[in-house]
């Protein structure tokens, strides 16, 4: 056997995702709120980088006439929203608490209520059963029900209930209903959960039409009164992209109320670098500072382009709406505006955009085409979705649309092929129960 050594030369050509390319591609998905808390990151880690809100509006800069921009009287309207948010209002816990202090109870009572107090639900009822709240406050249990009787009169009526049927009662009794007959029902609530309606007149002793009223009469009742202090922020996200029509057409903008910049320090670099020996630090930092600022204007520009393109592609859905909404997909917006498909995905990931039709996720505008019954491409899956959705709201409560019924009428009416399986797909995700179901509960509201 013979060793030999040997040399060989090949070239071989790779990317390496850099970190300042890792960021890059970070900032394409980012809103324009997380854009602003990611300048404002770097602002504390470097010294030549500082947060800027610009007013000057930023244009598709292309060879194609650019979408004007929106009215300048719309860049605070966002803003504005936020100062009108009404005052929550104190918790369901902080409300029952207030009210109890009012009973002038004993020290035992007392110590029942705050019992009572921490075993309070979010719905309102309470959520342990009374004889072990009564054992743990130590007093007996009449004295438990005596007290439970009077904080049951805190409004919203239905607080500390134990139960569906007595939190309805309650309710009920307030507002006059608690008629014998009403009582009844109220204690065969299992037989209304599945529907037995016919069941229900037996015991109830009335004919189908009176019991049906009484069903309206449960439907105004609040289940779970608590929830009325359930305070959600009901401020909106604002878009990150305004859509208005012009005198040439439609209009898109960044939005420029809520849009950051990145401004570079370079004065202050040089100060510092005239001052002593640092001038290492001082032009790595300032390059850094330079590189984000270029970033974040091409993710600008890029969202704007993206946003443009899907504009000029959706103008019968800013027109007559979401039965307009045309077929699209990430290849087509990435070759007209002459990008990856993967930065149209990253851009459309994260950002919101306000048209005339209601305010959307870029990403809703993107949908497979359906094939319709003369074989061409009818349609998308979200105008379809719509459709079914009106379908559904046209359809006679007694007797409900199935599946196979609403896909032969998408087929019949707009010309768009669908299974059954796919209406029942398009059902799920609108959460529309199935027929059997909507019939079920028409049946319980009493509709005609």
């Amino acid at each position: 056997m013979q060793l030999y050594t040997s040399q060989t030369l090949s070239q071989r050509q790779s990317m390496v995702v850099t970190a300042q390319l890792q960021q890059a591609i970070q900032l394409l998905q980012m809103g324009n709120a997380d854009l602003q808390s990611f300048i404002e990151g770097q602002a504390e880690e470097n010294p030549f980088v500082e947060l800027g809100l610009p007013r000057a509006a930023l244009r598709v800069k292309s060879s194609e006439p650019a979408l004007p921009s929106a009215r300048r009287g719309a860049e605070d309207d966002w803003d504005r929203l936020g100062n009108l948010a009404a005052d929550p209002g104190p918790s369901l816990y902080a409300h029952a608490q207030a009210h109890v202090a009012r009973l002038d109870l004993t020290g035992a009572e007392r110590a029942l209520a705050e019992v009572m107090l921490d075993a309070l639900e979010p719905s309102g009822w309470l959520g342990q059963p009374l004889d072990l709240l009564a054992a743990r406050a130590g007093v007996t249990m009449e004295r438990a029900e005596a007290l439970l009787q009077r904080m049951q009169k805190i409004e919203p009526a239905g607080l500390f209930a134990r139960n569906l049927s007595e939190c309805l009662r309650l309710q009920a009794a307030e507002q006059g209903l608690l008629t014998p007959m009403f009582d009844t029902l109220l204690r065969h609530l299992p037989m209304l959960a599945v529907a037995d309606l016919r069941g229900l007149c037996r015991v109830c002793a009335c004919d189908m039409d009176t019991l049906k009223a009484m069903l309206r009469q449960i439907r105004s009742l609040n289940p779970k009164p608590g929830a009325l202090f359930e305070f959600e922020s009901t401020a909106q996200r604002p878009p990150d992209l305004i859509v208005t029509r012009g005198t040439d057409g439609w209009r898109v903008d960044l939005n420029r109320s809520t849009l950051p910049s990145v401004v570079v320090k370079a004065d202050e670099a040089r100060k510092v670098a005239r001052k002593g020996d640092s001038s290492a630090y001082v032009a790595e930092r300032l390059s850094v500072a330079r590189w984000l600022s270029r970033a974040v204007e091409h993710r600008n520009q890029t969202t704007l382009k993206v946003g443009a393109e899907v504009v000029r592609r959706q103008s019968e859905f800013l027109d007559q709406g979401l039965s307009k909404m045309r077929p699209m997909i990430l290849r087509e917006v990435a070759d007209a505006i002459g990008v990856h498909e993967s930065t149209v995905s990253r851009v459309c990931s994260g950002l919101m955009i306000a048209t005339p039709q209601g305010t959307f996720p870029l990403k809703t505008f993107f949908s497979a085409a359906l094939a319709s019954s003369t074989g061409d491409e009818s349609g998308s899956a979200s105008a379809v979705r719509h459709r079914i959705q009106k379908l559904v709201q046209a359809e006679n409560p007694q007797d409900p649309l199935s599946d196979d019924a609403i896909a032969k009428l998408v087929e019949q009416e707009d010309g768009v092929q669908l299974a059954r399986r796919t209406v029942a797909k398009y059902r799920d995700q609108l959460r529309i129960p199935s027929s059997v179901e909507r019939r079920r509960r028409a049946a319980l509201g009493g509709q005609h």
